[in-house]
């Protein structure tokens, strides 16, 4: 009887805890078994820009959002982009960055001259992509993925 109590309890508290956080569901990117990949999530920091870390059922990935709600996104191991002129170019503390506007107000940032590439999205209703980017422990990560070309005319990042 003390057994089944203490089981039903324990799955009841399981329930409790399990309600409050949900995961957010991500797909992992093509070369998220990338070690260098594993050096920028385990780096990733419990809070950026005033959004908390969320669980992510994906490797290689990290999300950050408050009430339940994703703002930010980030995956290792996308595609690597090569030379564009259809995205503007920001290096933003040392790291080159491509800035997809085309989902305003989300914006996408994928590293340029990195590989593995790293993507964040960022959803700039809630905070600012520049918030996201600098003086946070994403960059931190993504540094330790070495540089091997950069922007030939790196801009700000819009506000």
């Amino acid at each position: 009887m003390l057994r089944r109590l203490a089981l039903i309890t324990g799955a009841a508290m399981m329930l409790a805890l399990t309600g409050c956080s949900t995961t957010v569901a991500l797909t992992p990117a093509d070369d998220a078994n990338n070690p260098a990949c594993a050096e920028v999530t385990v780096r990733l920091p419990q809070s950026v820009a005033g959004q908390d870390r969320r669980w992510t059922d994906a490797q290689a990935t990290g999300a950050y959002g408050t009430d339940g709600k994703t703002s930010v996104i980030l995956t290792c191991g996308v595609a690597v982009p090569g030379p564009t002129a259809d995205l503007q170019c920001v290096t933003l503390e040392g790291i080159d960055w491509l800035v997809d506007e085309s989902d305003a107000p989300r914006m996408r940032m994928t590293t340029y001259g990195r590989n593995p590439a790293v993507q964040v999205f960022v959803d700039t209703e809630v905070v600012s992509a520049n918030d996201v980017l600098t003086s946070s422990g994403i960059v931190s990560g993504v540094r330790m993925i070495e540089a091997d070309s950069a922007c030939s005319t790196p801009d700000e990042l819009p506000e």
